[in-house]
């Protein structure tokens, strides 16, 4: 029962949360879920039950799932505890978790100058990517032009032009941002070659 109890608040603060972010008033919510402005309000209170039949809308209206309002808050959803997968010039931590809801993926990778000598493929693929430099300076081969990206600054740049990241006089550490179609191209284990840049 105690659960029970646990999991209705944490939906109820969900709903009140999600619809404080859009910047809308009970009445605003109740006009585009077809409940009452009164109803929402007993709802987020705690001073009626949630209905299975009164949720879907309510994820609907405010622009989420039913799976994402009721998953659970363990801490193991929380902690994310990344292995290294080891590649010729290139160490990859994954930190996000695998399939996630917005389809992008986050990783830490080490970069050393020998993976330019390894591979000198440049990739290409639909979508966009993005990467700050934690230490050293990369060499970022896009299209005709290299560029040099130093430590703390940061790039994003379309994926369909052909491009390649490797480190220059030096190991370099980048944290990067993968779209769905980024993921599948550079991160190990996905379905194409691994880490093609």
């Amino acid at each position: 029962m105690t659960q029970e109890v646990t999991m209705d608040t944490v939906i109820r603060q969900r709903l009140k949360g999600l619809r404080l972010a859009k910047g809308w008033s009970l009445d605003a919510l109740a006009a585009r879920c077809y409940l009452s402005a009164s109803t929402l309000s007993r709802i987020e209170t705690g001073h009626r039950r949630i209905a299975l039949d009164q949720l879907v809308p309510l994820a609907k209206a405010l622009g989420t799932t039913l799976d994402q309002l009721v998953e659970p808050t363990a801490d193991e959803d929380v902690v994310i505890r990344p292995e290294p997968e080891h590649q010729p010039g290139i160490t990859t931590w994954l930190l996000s978790r695998e399939h996630s809801h917005d389809g992008r993926a986050v990783a830490k990778m080490r970069i050393t100058p020998e993976r330019s000598l390894e591979n000198r493929e440049l990739s290409v693929h639909p979508g966009r990517e993005w990467f700050t430099v934690l230490t050293g300076t990369v060499s970022l081969l896009l299209g005709e032009r290299t560029i040099l990206v130093h430590e703390g600054q940061a790039a994003e740049f379309s994926t369909m032009v052909p491009h390649r990241i490797g480190a220059h006089r030096g190991p370099v550490e980048i944290l990067t941002i993968f779209d769905r179609e980024g993921e599948r191209a550079h991160l190990p284990g996905s379905h194409a070659t691994a880490l093609e840049q």
